[in-house]
């Protein structure tokens, strides 16, 4: 599932393409993803509204419309789920087989396509009041983070995923930060000293400042045009060229040898999410 890291190169990526455009019709293909917005609701604020600017929270998309409708806020929420894309593609070519929300900005498609149609593209916004701080953002600091964590007996690793800790942090980037901070993954999280508390807020925000600067390991410009954008920071694809090197220090690395000490990487599971370790400098 796509975190913050992608889905803020993604919100890089796209802004620039949308803004200004004018939605001039909307073809929905698969309601589920629409949430608790009715079609009819969907398709009627839309309508002939522009994309102003794109912003991300946690790993929501935020497109902010001027719409038609006096009074309407025009805050559209976009989620990828674990399959989700969103791209442009000309007007005329033909839509992917789960291409499940079309708008037509004239010569081009704004498309929204998930193969397991666990994305959302609506105008619920309540999920977006559950999240915690933004890991980048001047609310997340060595205080906050202590008096959270003072509340959790949660094993540090386990309560990293809890979105309304922290908004965008996922289970790849869980691990490459504890690593990071030198601290095993098992560790109750109000175990932790104020000093293993500094450690994980300055890796939070450096793991995910290199993953937002090294770009994607998957091409964003699904529709085959444009120039050649980054590639994702995790994973790997047929598309990855060759001479791609991962970043990532220990996630999905069982067995090999750590970049710092070069005992094993050993892997665990925790709350049903696979975690990756070094068990020399995770002590």
């Amino acid at each position: 599932m796509p975190e913050l890291p992608e889905v803020e190169i993604l919100r890089r990526h796209l802004e620039p393409l949308l803004k200004g455009r004018t939605v001039r019709h909307v073809t929905v293909r698969r309601a589920k993803v629409l949430g608790k917005t009715p079609v009819r609701d969907f398709k009627r604020r839309l309508q002939g509204a522009t994309f102003q600017k794109l912003e991300r929270r946690g790993k929501f998309l935020l497109f902010k419309l001027k719409t038609v409708r006096a009074g309407d806020r025009g805050r559209l929420v976009g989620h990828l789920g674990m399959t989700g894309r969103m791209y442009l593609q000309a007007a005329g070519a033909k839509l992917p087989k789960h291409a499940v929300v079309v708008f037509n900005l004239g010569r081009r498609n704004f498309v929204f396509e998930d193969t397991r149609y666990f994305g959302r593209l609506t105008f619920d916004d309540r999920s977006l009041a559950r999240l915690g701080p933004e890991p980048l953002g001047p609310e997340f600091t060595t205080a906050y983070l202590a008096a959270a964590l003072k509340r959790s007996s949660q094993a540090i690793k386990v309560k990293l995923l809890d979105q309304s800790l922290v908004a965008g942090v996922g289970n790849i980037y869980a691990s490459e930060i504890l690593f990071r901070a030198g601290i095993s993954p098992r560790v109750a999280a109000n175990r932790l000293t104020l000093a293993q508390v500094q450690r994980v807020g300055a890796a939070t925000r450096a793991v995910l400042q290199d993953a937002i600067a090294g770009g994607s390991t998957i091409p964003l410009d699904w529709a085959g045009e444009g120039t050649k954008d980054g590639w994702f920071y995790f994973g790997r694809t047929a598309e990855t060229p060759d001479y791609y090197t991962e970043r990532l220090q220990v996630y999905d690395r069982q067995g090999q040898p750590c970049p710092v000490c070069g005992t094993s990487i050993r892997r665990l599971v925790q709350a049903a999410r696979s975690t990756f370790y070094c068990p020399q400098c995770q002590k």
